[in-house]
């Protein structure tokens, strides 16, 4: 192997999609152009400035969505339940809990929640 092998210019997708897009002006108005970085970014973790910026941004774990979902279903099945309206209600109880199962893998182990039944379902709302 030669030394010049070695000098070889590597392939840098992301780095030539940034180059075009600055070319084309891409990076011309960029929200806090100019401004210094805030000292909190350059403590803690990586994973925990991935946390804050993807905070700062709107975004919400599949997980949290998942949460969101099984808490507004309970209380959707909780209350036709309390109405008498039962038909229908263990298949959602069914699909409830596949849901739950898809929030265990994906949530953090201590917020990890258990399936539900339809006999219990006032006591399992609760839990959410």
């Amino acid at each position: 192997m030669d030394n010049d092998s070695f000098n070889k210019p590597s392939n840098d997708l992301i780095g030539d999609i940034l180059k075009e897009y600055s070319k084309t002006g891409g990076m011309d108005n960029l929200k806090g152009a100019g401004k210094p970085i805030s000292e909190e970014y350059f403590s803690g973790d990586i994973f925990q400035h991935f946390q804050k910026i993807a905070k700062d941004a709107g975004f919400k774990p599949h997980w949290l969505k998942l949460q969101h979902e099984i808490k507004d279903e309970l209380n959707d099945i909780a209350q036709k339940y309390a109405n008498g309206e039962k038909e229908g209600l263990q298949f959602r109880v069914t699909k409830v809990n596949e849901k739950i199962m898809q929030y265990n893998k994906a949530c953090p182990p201590p917020m990890q929640k258990g399936t539900v039944r339809l006999e219990t379902i006032d006591s399992a709302i609760s839990r959410w």
